[in-house]
Order: C-alpha cells, then structure tokens, then sequence
C-alpha cells in the first residue's frame, strides 16, 4: 500500500483507481506474454503465435514502453512506472509544460494542451514516441503568452543557460 501512495504522488494521480487502471494494462500485456510463452514452449514461435506477438511487441514498442530490440520475454519485466511515464499527464510534466504533474492534469483537464493542435482533456491517455513530439499549448490557451503567471519558467531558465555559458 505504501508503494502504491509513492505511485500516486509521484506520478500526481487524483486517486488509487488510475494506479489500478496502469496496473490492470500492464497485467493484460504479461498474461498475454505469458500465454504465448506456453503454447510456444515446445519449439519456435510461429504463425498466429508470431503475429500475435510482433503485434504486442510493436504496440509497446511505438508507446516506448519497450526499447526496439524487445523480445515476448521482456514483456514479463515491465513495472508499473513504464506504464505510468507514458501517461500525457507525466509526458507534459517532463517536458516542462507544466511545474507539477498536478498542475499538468489541470491543464489538461481544462483544455490548454494539444497534441498536434487539436485539444485533450485525458490526462491518462497513452502517448506514443510520434505524439510526444507534438504536445503543446492550445492554440486559443491563454498559456501560449509567454508572460503568463502560470505558465512554467522554462524560458527563463534557458535565458540564464545562455547567460552562464557566456
């Protein structure tokens, strides 16, 4: 229970059920690994057993749940937190839209970020390495003036960078 509420905070979920939810898709993945791994136990994995297991390995792949050399086995050694950094709540905290994960949900829940221009209000959508490049403030967001009281210090930060190395 105490990893579960280090879980919550860290990554700020509003409750246990969105930790519950991370953990039943990852569970999904693993019995599906499993199973696999059963039917294949006698030799090589082949036809639908193959199809079946490039199509989870290309899924987790594309969320960059796993690196592009992953085998059916590395499915079984997936924690929770893979699942979790993936969320757009946490993909937004990282790259600096946001100071807090708990702020990135509001932000999200209010309609500021897009992806790709077009408005989320999810915060626990999964983003994929080609979406994540694409996350941005809302073209109509009063977050996209620079001066805005809420709006991260990111520019600020990286003015002093330049300043420091000078």
């Amino acid at each position: 229970m105490a990893g579960e509420l280090e879980l919550v905070k860290k990554y700020g979920l509003r409750n246990k059920k969105e930790l519950w939810k991370a953990l039943s898709v990852l569970r999904r993945y693993r019995a599906d690994a499993r199973r696999i791994l059963a039917e294949s136990a006698e030799g090589e994995l082949t036809g639908h057993l193959r199809t079946e297991a490039d199509q989870i390995l290309a899924r987790l792949i594309r969320y960059s749940i796993l690196h592009g050399d992953a085998s059916i086995d590395d499915i079984l050694g997936l924690q929770t937190s893979s699942i979790l950094e993936r969320r757009l709540q946490t993909q937004v905290h990282r790259l600096g839209l946001a100071r807090t994960p708990k702020q990135a949900r509001q932000f999200i829940t209010h309609g500021h970020i897009a992806i790709d221009g077009k408005r989320v209000t999810v915060p626990g959508m999964l983003i994929s390495r080609d979406e994540e490049m694409l996350i941005d403030y809302y073209d109509s967001s009063p977050l996209t003036d620079e001066a805005h009281a809420e709006r991260p210090a990111q520019v600020a930060s990286s003015v002093a960078g330049a300043v420091k190395e000078e």
